[in-house]
């Protein structure tokens, strides 16, 4: 694996860890929790997190990822936890998921980052470049938590 693909995965794995550093002290009802002036809570924004990037490495690709069809319907764009219903993964299972995430996407699609498929509609053309647009998109939604974590 090329440098810097070992440095994108680390970057993957390190923010990643500062996400699940800031839930540490939060309780899953604390997770529940929609402050006003939010849309929606810290469960929803794991949720959205974890989805995103598999969601933009199938739009790439046109090839179905490893995350159930369900999990849209829960937290995709668009969506809040009034679409949650009793199947909806719970805080502790979205914990767990997004810490086995980074390391999933490098073993299934680390020899293929620089793969080139028909351009998405902003351009990305290579696994390589949806994980850096979803590196930056995940910080968003950081600091949508942290922001959250100050309202509770």
């Amino acid at each position: 694996m090329k440098q810097r693909h070992e440095v994108l995965f680390n970057q993957l794995e390190a923010y990643r860890s500062d996400i699940l550093s800031v839930l540490e002290n939060v309780t899953g009802e604390e997770a529940e929790v929609i402050p006003k002036g939010f849309n929606n809570n810290i469960r929803w924004n794991m949720g959205h997190i974890f989805l995103d990037q598999y969601l933009w490495i199938e739009a790439l690709t046109k090839e179905k990822g490893d995350v159930s069809e369900q999990f849209n319907s829960w937290f995709g764009f668009g969506t809040s936890p009034g679409n949650f219903n009793i199947e909806t993964p719970s805080f502790e299972q979205l914990k767990t998921l997004l810490k086995l995430q980074p390391t999933n996407i490098k073993e299934k699609y680390g020899s293929r980052l620089e793969e080139i498929f028909p351009p998405t509609e902003m351009g990305m053309q290579t696994i390589e470049q949806v994980l850096i647009r979803t590196i930056f998109h995940e910080g968003m939604h950081l600091q949508a938590i942290v922001d959250i974590k100050k309202c509770i």
